[in-house]
């Protein structure tokens, strides 16, 4: 079997394409957990933390909806003419993306496939909503 490549993105620090849509990375599937799952940096214990940190995993794996979407997109990725790339994309990038890609990775692999992560935005700072983000700019710690 081939192995499955993942990655978890922000959708705050996408470029933007030519008729101005964000460009997100090119994946047979691409999972928005934006409105899906509530995000996880509310919590002030883990604010400062990333989705590679099992704290936040935790945090992320016990949102309303994540176990299942977890098995979903475990599943999906398990189908025989299943898909070779998979990128989840969560505001930021910092904590539900790259948590549950690193989670997904996790199940992928107990499963015995090959998995390869590549998080793009984990390392970059948190983004805050503002009023100037809701006119077209972010305000970045």
């Amino acid at each position: 079997m081939r192995p499955i490549r993942l990655t978890s993105f922000g959708y705050l620090h996408l470029s933007t394409g030519p008729d101005g849509s964000l460009v997100p990375p090119a994946a047979d599937r691409i999972e928005d957990v934006r409105d899906r799952l509530r995000d996880p940096a509310a919590a002030r214990d883990i604010l400062d933390l990333d989705g590679l940190s099992p704290r936040v995993q935790d945090v992320v794996l016990n949102t309303l909806g994540a176990r299942e979407l977890l098995a979903n997109l475990a599943d999906y990725a398990d189908l025989p003419a299943g898909p070779s790339h998979i990128a989840i994309g969560c505001a930021g990038g910092r904590h539900r993306a790259s948590g549950l890609t690193e989670l997904l990775g996790r199940e992928l692999r107990a499963r015995g496939r090959e998995v390869v992560i590549e998080h793009l935005h984990v390392h970059l700072p948190r983004v805050l909503k503002t009023s100037a983000t809701q006119a077209g700019q972010e305000t970045v710690r």
